[in-house]
């Protein structure tokens, strides 16, 4: 298992509200895979007051279970640092313009 296979993953989790998939939006910080395929994500969310929070947290889930042979599956939500529009990637902003 690699890294890109997880981060195909979760570019298939789109926030609702934004209309754009969690990894170009930026909202992915890290992703660890352990020996035995247990997936860590740490990832953020556009505003702490975000009403899609547990949508897009059961999105994750589900898509990294989904992968063949991934162990225990781990996704932990930081507010630091704050998500700002800045961390989208360069195809996403320009695309909004």
């Amino acid at each position: 298992m690699r890294t890109d296979d997880i981060v195909r993953m979760l570019s298939q989790c789109v926030d609702p509200e934004m209309g754009a998939d969690i990894v170009n939006l930026g909202l992915i910080y890290g992703i660890n895979i352990a020996a035995n395929n247990d997936i860590k994500v740490t990832l953020t969310m556009t505003s702490p007051m975000c009403p899609v929070i547990s949508i897009i947290l059961a999105d994750v889930q589900l898509r990294l279970e989904s992968i063949p042979n991934a162990g225990k599956i781990d996704i932990e939500l930081v507010w630091d640092p704050l998500w700002s529009p800045e961390m989208m990637s360069d195809d996403l902003k320009y695309s909004a313009v």
